[in-house]
């Protein structure tokens, strides 16, 4: 009982020892704040990774892709099919996209890939990443009446920031409305020609879309303008019938290649708030640029009419990504047999049922599939130079931080030298009253517990409740100093993630508490080998 009694009077009276509860509990509290935020990051980012990459990927390892992609899925569906959930084919190829804006051509360069409408949403998040509701239901490469989300839809109402959940108020005029308003125009100048009266009649304006009139750049930059029949579906074939909006084929784009963020002048918690200004909308046209499959390859062009807007919040997607019907590509390029009329394909991806092992279904298909001529991975695999970073950094921040508890443990072996030094003939005495070397050793080490418990029991505390209100600070942080602290347009999220997870807190302080007492052994064993007639002459 006197060593505990001993230990709680240490700690009530030596406010040296205060020093070494504040150094383990600013260690604990760091680490709790860090684990957890890189564990909401590397969780958010691989959820993000995989909704756009399909589970598994078959590739074709030769540069011309692979024939009968119906044939390919029938084979893995007779290796794998009880663990297999969907499939889908794709082309894709480097392009250059290209659009008019103000009178300048804007060039860039995209990946472009051909998608099987009707599956693709099966084996990916990419209807979920669309900007019309009914495409992000049922997604189609057909041209949408108004109803363009006007925000972001995956931004929700509690999310702070100035540049979250950002103005999209052109959007409003996308879509059918903002094609028909250049299409009645030209039907009003054809009336006006037709009735003789164009010489003697006033100047008669062409009405004016709102967005195109912000922009001041033309609907259709680069197809020739629709004729008065031609639009309402005449002569001009049974194509034209099909489509009285006389749009192209349909097209969706990353929305950062025709969009970019613009200061409104406002601000939002202190903080200035952005808009998306479009250069190009759904229902405007776009020139696609591409290399065709004949050998040597010849650089053909397609007019595409967009569609939709797809935005990952993964900026090398977002600025890259062009999707378009996989038939209308195969036959651009010329990628389908004369005779069977069957298409080229490059990859098929690979949807698997829930508490499917991936490695395993990949280690059938490569078994299946001979390697010189496919490639077959995981999105992990096809990922795993950027998850492997992630984890090297997180182990990194692992070891600097625990160096700070390191620090503390040296602190709390000093007090405690100094304590034995200072107490020796206290030590003395009690060991001439009888107490024993263990005795003594256990009042230093009860000390050493006492401290390690109280430090990591208040940073375990003091970084939870950092990481509870973690956006908070964040957001009061920006308002003081005028700008984010934490930007979506860099870390892709709108606020910052953070995920306590039970065994790296319960390790974070049990290593606290550990170093703490490991700390007080050496003072302890000094303590315990003094001897009593040494220690009461002890000046």
């Amino acid at each position: 009982m006197y060593k505990l009694l001993l230990s709680w009077r240490y700690l009530r009276t030596r406010y040296i020892a205060l020093a070494s509860i504040i150094s383990v509990t600013l260690g604990v509290a760091t680490m709790i704040v860090v684990n957890s935020v890189m564990s909401g990051f590397t969780t958010e980012m691989r959820n993000r990774i995989h909704g756009i990459l399909s589970d598994l990927v078959l590739e074709s390892r030769p540069m011309d892709g692979f024939p009968n992609a119906e044939w390919h899925m029938e084979e893995i569906r007779r290796v794998a099919g009880n663990q297999i959930a969907a499939m889908t084919p794709t082309v894709y190829v480097p392009a250059m996209l290209s659009f008019q804006v103000e009178g300048q051509t804007i060039t860039r360069p995209v990946e472009l890939i051909g998608i099987d409408p009707e599956t693709q949403g099966d084996v990916s998040d990419f209807s979920r990443y669309l900007q019309h509701p009914a495409n992000r239901t049922k997604f189609s490469f057909d041209l949408r009446p108004r109803g363009y989300d006007t925000k972001d839809h995956q931004a929700s109402k509690d999310d702070q920031g100035s540049r979250n959940a950002r103005k999209r108020d052109q959007m409003e005029f996308a879509g059918i409305s903002r094609r028909m308003s250049f299409i009645d125009s030209q039907r009003m100048l054809a009336e006006i020609h037709a009735s003789g009266n164009a010489s003697s009649s006033p100047e008669v304006e062409a009405p004016t879309d709102p967005a195109a009139t912000a922009l001041q750049k033309p609907v259709d930059p680069f197809a020739a303008a629709p004729s008065l029949d031609e639009s309402v579906g005449g002569p001009a074939g049974a194509e034209q019938n099909r489509n009285p909006y006389a749009q192209n084929t349909g097209l969706v784009m990353g929305i950062a290649l025709g969009s970019f963020p613009r200061e409104t002048g406002k601000t939002r918690h202190g903080l200035p708030e952005y808009e998306d200004v479009f250069m190009v909308l759904p229902g405007d046209d776009v020139k696609i640029m591409y290399p065709t499959a004949g050998m040597p390859p010849e650089v053909s062009s397609e007019v595409f009419t967009v569609v939709d807007f797809y935005e990952s919040k993964m900026s090398e997607y977002d600025s890259s990504f062009v999707f378009v019907p996989i038939r209308k590509l195969q036959e651009m390029r010329g990628m389908i047999d004369p005779t069977t009329k069957v298409g080229m394909a490059y990859s098929i991806q690979i949807k698997l049922k829930p508490g499917a092992d991936g490695n395993q279904v990949r280690d059938l298909l490569q078994k299946r599939f001979p390697q010189e001529f496919y490639v077959v991975s995981t999105w992990q695999d096809k990922q795993s130079a950027l998850l492997a970073a992630v984890q090297m950094e997180t182990a990194i921040l692992n070891v600097l931080l625990f160096l700070i508890i390191a620090v503390a443990g040296f602190g709390i072996l000093a007090i405690f030298f100094m304590i034995v030094v200072e107490k020796t003939r206290d030590i003395g005495i009690l060991k001439s009253l009888g107490a024993s070397g263990w005795g003594v050793m256990g009042i230093f080490l009860s000390y050493g517990l006492a401290l390690g418990l109280l430090g990591s029991g208040v940073g375990m505390g003091f970084g939870l409740l950092i990481v509870a209100k973690i956006n908070w600070i964040a957001d009061t942080l920006g308002q003081i100093t005028g700008k984010p602290v934490f930007d979506p347009e860099i870390y892709y999220f709108y606020k910052i993630p953070a995920i306590v997870d039970p065994w790296t807190v319960s390790w974070v302080v049990l290593g606290a508490v550990g170093i703490a007492v490991l700390a007080s052994v050496m003072p302890a064993i000094r303590a315990a080998r003094l001897h009593p007639v040494e220690a009461l002459r002890y000046e």
